[in-house]
């Protein structure tokens, strides 16, 4: 996508040094699914580099994709806001924070996995971002549009994989075409009427 064309769709065009910036942020403050929450305030809310529903999109094939999720979605994002430069610095803002931070607390549970208090602590952060993941699914759930096949469909998906414990790229497998196909009768019956 052009800058023009970004630029006609009401979407500011960030500096890669803005864009590093911001996943640099990220990645400096956020643990586990809070990452989501604060690159949808970061791309959608605050900068106005992606629309919400461009975001969305991201949003989904990062969770697809193989690999950690708010480091494709971070791809996703810098891509869409300034290209293959763009994805690279914002790639480079997520990981390397987390690289650093990673091996210092390893070093620090080494030193401390003894105590008591080093797994209260770790279990307070696990909560925080569990937390942070529902709260950005909730926000974002409650603006999408509501058809009853997609609902049904993400309800049996979270029944087989949340309750089930199915594995999940089979899952995936058949659901993401089974997604695509009802998106496009969809779009073929809205071009339709």
């Amino acid at each position: 996508m052009s800058d023009e064309s970004i630029e006609q769709e009401g979407l500011v065009v960030p500096s890669l040094f803005d864009v590093f910036l911001a996943f640099l942020k990220i990645g400096v403050t956020s643990f586990g699914g809070s990452s989501r929450a604060q690159m949808y305030s970061e791309s959608v809310e605050k900068n106005h580099w992606l629309h919400e529903r461009d975001f969305l999109t991201g949003f989904a094939v990062a969770q697809v994709l193989p690999g950690a999720n708010p480091v494709n979605l971070a791809l996703y994002i810098g891509l869409r806001a300034r290209g293959k430069l763009g994805a690279t610095v914002a790639v480079l803002g997520m990981v390397i924070p987390a690289f650093c931070i990673i091996l210092l607390m390893g070093f620090a549970y080494r030193q401390l996995h003894e105590y008591p208090a080093t797994h209260f602590v770790l279990a307070g952060v696990a909560a925080a971002g569990v937390g942070a993941t529902l709260a950005v699914g909730i926000k974002v759930t409650t603006r999408l549009e509501r058809h009853i096949l997609p609902v049904a469909t993400a309800l049996i998906v979270f029944g087989v994989v949340g309750l089930l414990h199915w594995p999940m790229v089979p899952v995936v497998l058949v659901a993401v075409p089974f997604s695509v196909g009802l998106a496009y009768v969809k779009a073929r019956r809205t071009s339709d009427d």
